[in-house]
């Protein structure tokens, strides 16, 4: 793991379970799978605050226990601190998938990192009670919504046990138990009992999210480069691969031509339906690559090529990367060198278009910014003088990529620290807020006038609130670009997953 990577896993614990979790988990992160003897050792905190920190990252699977000759050892997943950063993405698309309360309980489930579906009902029913919306939560219907997070694979049972390895063999399970909802109506108003759920926990599927959010990649593209009707036709072609192939295979086993057209006939897309063969065509024959034919039986079999996919994104990726860093002239040369592989500098100045200067010292700060690569070849025959060899430039894209990782992982590190430094130099204002927010609605409560309302405004000046709102901005265009960085960072992986 690179050291920015290490300081962002660092930031992000930080943030979110504060000092001491930190502590415990930056050391496993620079020093690796750890018994708590040296844990310990190296941190110098007492034993039971480790212990406690061990049993939060345990919780919120960050931190995985392993049984071995000298004892239990632990290791953390640096992936699963990164997919904190998702955790808003993760709730919004369950808000568009199930609805507002199964946003809710998701946000219950993540908060709590393992949960009996009793309680989240539990959680969830008090929380739309105190919460102004017009959401009108009753058991049956957060049953109902709790069952469809688990009919869509967002949830999973949680399997946890004395010894670690028989909980992490276990396959998924999503087999509900049958929950009594005239004991979780008694638990609502303060009663016990059993609802039929005891040590039976649930968690987040992480996977399925990552799926979904790879598949929205692909659709989202195909909407780019076509239209609406290619991207559902894409998502339809998705559907039918789940049924016939392992989720992370690199392609699908081939999709009859009959099954897309009976896929496609009931779903209301009726340009789609007409005009089905000319939008297979024209898939096939894109540069994306996404989609090819793989035989004529049954009028056409055809196969979604998920690492080609992610190939030619990266690319697209990373030619956007180079025009935004560089200017259009030096994408035009990443782009040339990308499509000839391997080219020397003359060539590079006769077909780039570009006066040949320019062209030269485009194409060595590309080099010297790791974008291109330099092979040496000596002319056969003679010796080994400098101008008896010539010198061809290419693109390492594996090397690209992970450089551009490291880049992205910088980069949502210093989006942290500014956001963390700008409410941390306007704590006393934010503060302020906070406390007058408070006092209003406590107010309007007991019924507060409008002067007395008034009088609480005026305690901020108007310079003060002219600086609250540049703040705030600020805080919220950070947050954007943390996505909007995130969003880069998760299709790089994808592309390393599938190369």
């Amino acid at each position: 793991m690179s050291t920015m990577c290490r300081k962002l896993c660092s930031a992000i614990l930080l943030e979110h379970f504060g000092q001491i979790v930190q502590t415990v988990g930056e050391d496993l992160i620079k020093y690796g799978t750890k018994p708590l003897s040296l844990i310990r050792h190296t941190t110098h905190l007492p034993l039971a605050k480790i212990k406690e920190a061990l049993c939060v990252l345990i919780k919120y699977d960050i931190v995985t226990p392993r049984q071995t000759d000298r004892g239990m050892e632990y290791s953390l997943i640096y992936e699963r601190v990164i997919m904190i950063l998702r955790y808003s993405r993760y709730m919004f698309f369950v808000k568009t998938v199930c609805g507002d309360e199964a946003e809710m309980m998701l946000e219950e489930v993540l908060k709590n990192g393992y949960i009996t579906a009793s309680e989240v009902i539990v959680k969830t029913y008090k929380r739309i009670e105190q919460s102004p919306s017009n959401l009108q939560g009753s058991v049956p219907v957060l049953k109902e919504k709790f069952e469809l997070l688990v009919k869509n694979q967002f949830l999973m049972r949680s399997f946890y046990s004395e010894i670690p390895e028989e909980s992490t063999n276990e396959k998924p399970d999503f087999n509900m138990p049958d929950l009594k909802l005239s004991v979780i109506s008694k638990q609502i108003d303060g009663g016990t009992g059993d609802p039929g759920d005891n040590k039976i926990y649930w968690k987040v599927n992480f996977d399925r999210f990552t799926q979904d959010f790879r598949d929205q990649i692909i659709i989202s593209a195909m909407r780019n480069r076509l239209d609406e009707n290619a991207a559902e036709l894409m998502r339809q072609l998705l559907f039918l691969m789940y049924l016939r192939t392992a989720s992370w295979a690199d392609t699908s086993n081939p999709i009859p031509l009959t099954e897309i057209k009976e896929a496609v006939r009931k779903i209301n897309y009726p340009l789609l339906t007409q005009h089905l063969d000319q939008y297979l065509r024209l898939i096939e024959k894109d540069t994306s690559q996404f989609l090819k034919r793989v035989g004529d039986s049954g009028g056409g079999q055809y196969s979604v090529n998920m690492k080609e996919a992610f190939n030619q994104l990266a690319w697209a990726t990373l030619e956007n990367i180079v025009m935004e860093r560089f200017g259009s002239k030096a994408a035009r040369i990443f782009r040339l060198v990308r499509d000839r592989k391997f080219i020397e500098i003359e060539q590079i100045q006769q077909l780039a278009m570009i006066p040949a200067k320019e062209a030269k010292h485009l194409t060595y700060t590309l080099l010297q910014e790791n974008y291109l690569q330099m092979q040496e070849i000596r002319k056969p025959g003679v010796s080994a003088a400098i101008m008896k060899m010539f010198f061809l430039f290419h693109i390492d894209l594996n090397l690209v990529v992970r450089m551009e990782v490291e880049h992205c992982y910088h980069a949502l590190y210093n989006t942290m620290r500014r956001r963390e430094y700008e409410m941390t130099s306007n704590k006393r204002m934010i503060d302020k807020q906070l406390r007058m927010q408070t006092l209003t609605s406590n107010l309007k409560e007991h019924g507060a006038t409008e002067e007395q309302l008034a009088e609480i405004a005026e305690l901020m000046t108007p310079s003060e609130k002219q600086q609250l709102e540049k703040v705030q901005n600020t805080i919220k265009k950070l947050g954007v670009t943390e996505l909007q960085i995130d969003d880069t960072l998760f299709l790089l992986t994808m592309y390393l997953h599938y190369h």
